[in-house]
């Protein structure tokens, strides 16, 4: 009997080389077709602009637990999450089609409630709900959102066409995220232990919305078109400062240097990572679900980001000879690993 080959377990790929694997010999076949899988959206050309095409699942137990999400503030973290591909690609979200897979434990109410949180993020940023489908599971939640924006074909940013000597920038402040879900989870242990003891969030309201109800950085599309500078690579940071960075280098074939007296971490970030005993720089490098911008501008553009609030220059890419290197406060150089959010790990 012929052996069976053995098979591969997803842990040994990951997220993202199981994407290459599956995508790897894709030929697109449409002459309207730009871009396709590898960047923060599909990008398409109809006419005077081009269309950017993005889709986020989340599925409960692995990007969410109910136990300390609001429905509300999940349905609104759906839509966010993918607004924030869109910015990425340097274009405007329009249009948005919800998919939902949902167990017998929700009642009516309860769907209600998510798709209020939904429909405030569709107007607050302005953005039409236009489609989608519902269907039943047997595990849960599942959201699947598809986002739609446009851009002039002179203002697309890709996450290939970084240049050596490029400032590299990152919007508002890191690792927030992470630590609130730090928090979330610790008290949800002692909670559920039986002890007695109410969760004490009191005091880390920054960090718990900046996990449970983040923002899409639509600010700072706006605030980098008005003062005229326009990226030469861009991504946003949902996986993580190492790995999402890692991405521009990889795609751009490039090398970078970051330091981390550079790297922006809010005060309450700190505060509690530090009772938690963990380094806030590792919760900005590695956490994840910033939703901020990552990007790269020509040295030229220094007086000008020097304007813009909540952007910080963090570092510059270099040759790919040079490698990936993250200086630390005391000047000595680390490589840079990819050790951000994978959902197949």
């Amino acid at each position: 009997m012929k052996k069976r080959p053995a098979l591969t377990q997803l842990s040994e790929l990951g997220e993202f080389k199981l994407i290459e694997r599956l995508t790897g010999d894709l030929h697109m076949k449409q002459k309207s077709t730009i871009k396709g899988v590898g960047d923060d959206a599909a990008v398409i050309d109809y006419g005077d602009e081009l269309i950017v095409l993005t889709t986020d699942m989340l599925v409960e137990g692995i990007h969410f637990n109910l136990v300390y999400t609001p429905l509300r503030h999940l349905g609104y973290k759906a839509v966010v999450v993918n607004l924030s591909d869109v910015y990425a690609m340097n274009a405007i979200p329009g249009q948005i089609t919800v998919s939902i897979a949902v167990s017998a434990k929700f009642s009516v109410e309860g769907i209600e409630e998510l798709y209020s949180g939904i429909k405030q993020a569709c107007n607050n940023y302005e953005v039409d709900l236009v489609g989608g489908d519902t269907t039943s599971s047997m595990s849960g939640l599942i959201i699947s959102i598809t986002a739609a924006g446009t851009v002039p074909r002179d203002r697309i940013v890709y996450r290939n066409t970084a240049r050596e000597n490029d400032l590299i920038c990152v919007s508002g402040d890191l690792g927030a995220a992470y630590i609130g879900l730090q928090l979330l989870e610790r008290e949800k242990r002692i909670f559920e232990a039986g002890s007695g003891v109410q969760p004490e969030l009191t005091g880390w309201e920054y960090v718990m919305e900046r996990q449970l109800k983040p923002e899409a950085p639509r600010q700072i599309i706006k605030n980098l078109e008005n003062t005229g500078i326009l990226p030469t690579a861009m991504i946003d940071l949902s996986d993580g400062l190492s790995s999402d960075l890692l991405h521009i280098c990889k795609q751009s074939q490039k090398g970078c240097r970051i330091y981390q007296d550079k790297i922006p971490i809010d005060m309450e970030t700190v505060k509690l990572a530090g009772e938690m005993n963990i380094e806030p720089f590792l919760c900005a490098l590695n956490g994840g679900e910033d939703y901020e911008l990552l990007f790269t501008t020509p040295l030229e553009d220094h007086d000008k980001l020097a304007k813009l609030k909540d952007v910080h220059i963090i570092g510059h890419m270099t040759s790919p000879e040079a490698g990936t290197a993250f200086v630390t406060s005391e000047g000595s150089q680390i490589v840079l690993h990819a050790h951000g959010w994978d959902a197949l790990i």
